[in-house]
């Protein structure tokens, strides 16, 4: 036997298993099979059927079983090819009587229904009414608006995966398994719609099928073996509806796994464990049942033996499932011996949620210490009693493993290790709201719902959703805090939709990448020069203390981080400020000649790999006033910060380039500013101000490999 079940499992996985299959269902509809075969056709399919049927069931998300919208048509096509087969041998011999078409046929021409042909044909019908009118339908519509839900909600969720990846909440493979699971789900939803189809026409052919062989048999009784009419509807009715059954039992356990799989909620839970945890998660409904039985049992006429005992049976059960649910909290209700010492309300660790703790029972008798001076956190983030589950890993919260992955993400991309961010309770914030700090300082304040999740309108979308409308924090797009079991509806609209915990993460992602600069010091820096000098020592010891310091490197460091550009690319900055330095300390200068050296990087991160850079420029004599400007700075003993623009030139220069950029966002384009070196810094900090989104480039900025095409020019 192990030897002949090998043999198949090799067939199988050579390709030769289905076409085999294939044809022997041909077979079965061309060549006549003895009674012997269609017995064991008959059986093969009732066992398919239970197989696909038990896989339903066990199956934790639709996904998992993908196959079955083509598993369904191959059921069907051997369902089929055995009416036919059965159909043959019932007209050939259903005159020699009960036997003619197979021990199966027989069996449940005799034992289902009795072998009464009137009480088969009213049993065949109800089979025929619970497939065709009731399940088929049923499954027929759900799979139907699935695959209409899941098709409009693709943008919203290639949308939403976008923004966990942006986030840093998942990885590039992450992303791509998501973005193929959408794409599969998509495609199963809409297969099942089809497969659909071939349950209802199914249906639809076993009462054609009956019929035809009702009359079919009659006919050849009557008019080839000289049978009269009782004989023939007698003998031919029951093989005729025995073969009808058999056919509807596997029709209807294949209808009923579809309509299973179709509305099943992909869970990490079995369906049996879904319907314990969800069905009998408190007693109240056991305990009400049992008193509705309890009142129908004492009615006269009733079967009061019956009734009382379920209603005794849901009474206890309701009592098990209370005493099991009130056990946790006896336990939690022990008295407490005594609060730690030195516990104080807030107090947290990095990236740990802290909630109040008990006040100490007396202060300590000790003199004040430098230890009672707490030091200022580099980050923090302080959030409303209301947000507090979402920070506690005891009950589920997300958000600690969040912002740890955006931490992660966004040091990769820098170069840099950002601090960990302190986390706390403060119960002056409101309930819902939460405030991110800088050194102690509140940089933004935002609101979330922990119960909820936010539906985003990226620009574009097809109606309006039911909330609370909001402001998203991190991009400043309209949003609506909404339930999240309209979170299928408001994607299928065009929304993306992502929970509390993504939301908050994300406006920290965007904090923290804005005010990087900020976050970066001393300590920070001598762990990259360290890095560094473990794969390139000479260079270290050549430039270190001498002519650059730990502190000139920070400035420039701090420049770059300030305009978006990484320094994970430490050994290049540190070669050209290598060769600078020596002439200068102008932490401008030494800047844009690392800029330079960085130039493939900075381009790279602004236009991507597009051959040609389209680009805004100054008109001649609007660059030659900006480059006087910062001449006179630096002559009287300024650097280029010092430089003024005369208030009616900054503000037509403002407006010029404001416009100019706006068309090259029109056009698809990234809005980049080239001007010559000596005026790029300047006018680098008047668009950080006046015009966010505005890149500044120098000339020599630009490297060999890419074209210049001049976008719009602005002038005075």
């Amino acid at each position: 036997m192990n030897v002949l079940l090998a043999r198949l499992g090799e067939w199988a996985q050579s390709g030769l298993g289905v076409p085999l299959f294939l044809l022997m269902i041909l077979g079965m509809m061309i060549l006549p099979l003895p009674p012997f075969l269609l017995d064991v056709f008959f059986t093969f399919n009732i066992a398919l059927s239970l197989v696909i049927i038990l896989a339903t069931i066990y199956a934790l998300r639709p996904l998992d079983f993908a196959v079955f919208p083509t598993l369904l048509l191959v059921a069907t096509l051997l369902r089929l090819a055995l009416n036919i087969a059965s159909t043959r041998i019932v007209l050939l011999h259903g005159h020699e009587g009960s036997q003619a078409a197979g021990r199966v046929i027989e069996a449940f021409g005799h034992v289902v229904i009795g072998g009464n042909y009137a009480v088969g044909v009213v049993v065949f019908s109800i089979f025929i009414i619970i497939n065709f009118v009731v399940i088929t339908k049923g499954a027929g519509r759900v799979s139907e608006v699935s695959a209409r839900f899941t098709l409009d909600a693709m943008p919203g969720k290639q949308m939403a995966i976008d923004a966990d990846l942006n986030a840093g909440l998942i990885n590039q493979e992450e992303a791509k398994v998501r973005r193929q699971e959408v794409a599969q789900e998509a495609d199963f939803y809409g297969s099942m719609d089809g497969a659909s189809k071939f349950v209802r026409g199914d249906a639809v052919a076993g009462i054609l099928i009956l019929l035809i062989n009702l009359f079919g048999g009659i006919l050849i009784g009557m008019l080839q073996h000289q049978l009269s009419f009782s004989d023939a509807i007698s003998s031919y009715a029951l093989l005729t509806i025995g073969d009808g059954i058999v056919a509807q039992i596997p029709g209807l356990l294949l209808s009923t796994a579809s309509a299973i799989l179709v509305t099943r909620v992909s869970s990490s839970q079995r369906m049996s464990e879904q319907l314990m945890s969800q069905l009998f998660r408190t007693p109240q409904p056991l305990f009400v049942a049992s008193g509705i039985l309890t009142t129908m049992g004492i009615v006269p006429g009733m079967p009061h033996t019956a009734f009382w005992l379920l209603a005794g049976m849901a009474g206890l059960g309701g009592w098990w499932l209370r005493r099991k649910a009130l056990a946790p909290s006896l336990e939690k209700a022990l008295p407490v011996a005594a609060a730690r010492p030195g516990s104080q309300p807030g107090q947290v660790v990095p990236e740990t949620a802290g909630a109040a703790g008990a006040l100490p029972a007396a202060a300590e008798n000790r003199d004040i210490t430098w230890d009672d001076v707490l030091p200022v956190d580099a980050l923090g983030l302080e959030v409303g009693y209301r947000l507090i589950p979402m920070v506690d890993r005891q009950q589920g919260g997300m958000l600690l493993s969040r912002i740890k992955g955006v931490r992660r993400k966004l040091s990769q991309e820098l170069g840099f290790l950002l601090p960990s961010v302190h986390i706390r309770d403060n119960l002056e914030l409101n309930p819902n709201h939460y405030r991110i700090t800088l050194m102690g300082v509140n940089l933004a304040q935002a609101e979330a719902h922990a119960d909820k999740e936010l539906a985003i309108n990226p620009g574009q979308v097809f109606g309006p959703l039911r909330g609370i409308p909001c402001k998203d924090p991190a991009f400043g797009l309209e949003a609506v805090w909404i339930e999240p079991t309209q979170r299928d509806h408001a994607q299928s609209l065009g929304y993306t939709v992502v929970d509390a915990p993504t939301v908050i993460a994300t406006h920290l992602n965007s904090v923290m990448q804005k005010h990087a600069w900020e976050l970066l010091g001393h300590e920070e820096v001598q762990q990259l020069v360290n890095q560094l000098s473990k794969t390139h020592q000479r260079l270290v010891e050549s430039i270190m203390p001498s002519p650059v310091s730990l502190s000139l490197l920070l400035r420039v460091l701090q420049n770059l981080l300030r305009e978006n550009i990484p320094v994970r690319d430490l050994r290049t900055i540190c070669e050209a400020m290598a060769d600078m330095a020596q002439r200068t300390q102008d932490i401008d200068t030494l800047t844009a000649y690392v800029r330079v050296a960085l130039a493939r990087m900075i381009v790279q991160g602004v236009a991507g790999d597009q051959p040609e850079i389209a680009v805004i420029t100054l008109a001649p004599d609007l660059e030659q006033i900006l480059l006087q400007s910062v001449q006179q700075a630096k002559g009287s003993g300024g650097t280029d910060a010092d430089a003024v623009l005369e208030p009616g030139l900054a503000e037509r220069l403002r407006r010029n380039l404001s416009e100019a950029a706006a068309k090259m966002e029109m056009a698809g384009k990234e809005s980049v500013l080239l001007v010559s070196m000596g005026i790029r810094s300047m006018l680098a900090r008047f668009a950080r101000y006046s015009l966010p989104g505005l890149t500044v480039l120098a000339y020599n900025e630009i490297p060999d490999n890419r074209k210049v095409t001049i976008f719009a020019t602005a002038g005075r």
